[in-house]
C-alpha cells in the first residue's frame, strides 16, 4: 500500500502535460514503471491519479458487487466513467487528457494533493476553495470521523 505525502503546485501546459514534483517522483519510484489511472472524482470537482497497484485493490473490491443489482451496475459504471490508463513519462510528465481537464476544469495552475494512497489532481483556484469551505467545518468533521468512543489505537 501507498502512502503519499505533500501537496505541491505545478503547471499545465496547453496539451494538458504537468511535470510531476520531484518529491511524488521520488514517493512513487518504486511503482512508477507499473503505470497509473486517472479518473474523475466522486465528491469534488478534481481528478484521482491511481497508483496501479491502489486501482487493482480498489477493484478487487468492486468485482465482488453483485452484477444483478441495478444500483451496484449503475455505481460501477457512473465510478469508472472516463477511466483512463497514463503514465508519467521519462521527463517525469503526466499527460491528462483533454475530456479529464474538461472535467476538472483544470486550466493552467495546478495543485497535487496526496489522499493517503492517491494524488487529487486540481485546478488550483478550486482547490483553495474547497479548502476555505470546508475551513470552518473541519474541527466537526474531524470529531466525527476520527473521533471514535473506543479509540483502541491510541491515535488523537
Amino acid at each position: 500500500m501507498v502512502n503519499l505525502i505533500g501537496t505541491y503546485e505545478c503547471k499545465a501546459d496547453a496539451k494538458g502535460r504537468l511535470m510531476m514534483p520531484a518529491a511524488f517522483k521520488k514517493q512513487l519510484s518504486p511503482i512508477l514503471q507499473d503505470g497509473f489511472v486517472l479518473k474523475r472524482a466522486v465528491f469534488q470537482p478534481c481528478l484521482e491519479l491511481y497508483p496501479m497497484e491502489e486501482w487493482n485493490l480498489l477493484m478487487q473490491k468492486m468485482n465482488k458487487l453483485n452484477r444483478f443489482k441495478k444500483k451496484n451496475n449503475d455505481f460501477i459504471r457512473r465510478f469508472t466513467a472516463g477511466v483512463k490508463l497514463v503514465e508519467i513519462d521519462a521527463t517525469g510528465r503526466l499527460l491528462i487528457p483533454k475530456d479529464l481537464m474538461a472535467f476538472a476544469e483544470v486550466k493552467k495552475e495546478v495543485v497535487l494533493s496526496s489522499a493517503v494512497n492517491i494524488i487529487e489532481i486540481w485546478d488550483k483556484e478550486k482547490y483553495e476553495q474547497t479548502i476555505e469551505d470546508t475551513a470552518v467545518d473541519f474541527a466537526d468533521l474531524a470529531e466525527e470521523v476520527m473521533g471514535f468512543e473506543d479509540d483502541s489505537d491510541g491515535v488523537s
